[in-house]
């Protein structure tokens, strides 16, 4: 009777020890992902918005993918079109302590990407340079007190997360296939615009203690003008020009995520 109730009590033990193994394995294994930030975040050029209205969020966005095939047990997908860091800040409200993940794009819009873009399309190669290097100026003396304004608030909202920030890519194959279309003059310029967002988020993002995904070489080979582009140059609709296609977003952003977050 003896030998039993022990062989009894050892099943219980045991059961007990699997349960509490289990639960601790899904709590660590749980994913509450906030996917913040701009265009480049949302999705834009990848279609399928879904009904995102004018956030154009797409199911082929790198948020969406990443969410999906990691069996995220939360995601929240606020990423919007035409973000600036006031807007992210307001968006930052989707975070709370339970966040475990948090990715976020934003910087490009503040820095006027859009007028620069429309200024060398229509000017000259000069006037292109002229808005690129005022473009420039802003990236080095006041987006770093904005983002730094930004990064501060998303750690205070959600303490426990990992927190990641994923730069923008080149646009242009310098001496690329593109016989058309802009200058090199004006690609060079607008390329060196993109180099000084990446190195200015790339450090305050350091700074903040983030994790900073610089995809500017996982798009080499890959920009307007490549043999095999992965962004977009002037289309229709406008607002999405010059943002990553679904390549992009699958072959260029994820992966680029995941070599961070596995």
């Amino acid at each position: 009777m003896l030998v039993k109730a022990f062989r009894f009590l050892s099943v219980l033990v045991v059961a007990s020890l699997v349960l509490v193994g289990s639960a601790i394995t899904s709590a660590a294994q749980a994913v509450s992902y906030v996917a913040l930030g701009d265009s480049y975040s949302s999705g834009v050029g990848a279609g399928e918005y879904g009904d995102s209205g004018s956030c154009k969020r797409s199911a082929n966005a790198y948020p969406q993918l990443w969410a999906d095939s990691h069996g995220a047990t939360d995601f929240q997908f606020v990423a919007c079109l035409g973000a600036r860091t006031d807007d992210v800040l307001a968006q930052a409200d989707a975070l709370s302590a339970a966040t475990t993940l948090v990715t976020v794009s934003v910087g490009g819009n503040d820095a006027g990407f859009t007028d620069v873009m429309t200024d060398c399309t229509l000017g000259g190669d000069q006037a292109c340079v002229d808005r690129v290097e005022e473009a420039k100026a802003f990236v080095t003396g006041t987006l770093p007190g904005l983002l730094d304004n930004v990064y501060s608030t998303l750690r205070s909202k959600a303490p426990n997360a990992e927190i990641v920030v994923l730069g923008y890519p080149r646009f242009y194959q310098l001496g690329g296939s593109c016989e058309a279309g802009l200058s090199e003059v004006k690609r060079e310029a607008i390329n060196s615009g993109a180099d000084a967002l990446a190195e200015v988020t790339g450090q305050r993002a350091g700074a903040a203690g983030f994790t900073f995904v610089d995809v500017r070489e996982p798009f080499t080979g890959h920009e307007i003008c490549s043999s095999d582009w992965w962004l977009k140059s002037l289309t229709w609709p406008v607002d999405e020009s010059y943002h990553p296609n679904v390549n992009g977003q699958a072959l260029g952003y994820l992966p680029a995520l995941e070599a961070v977050t596995g």
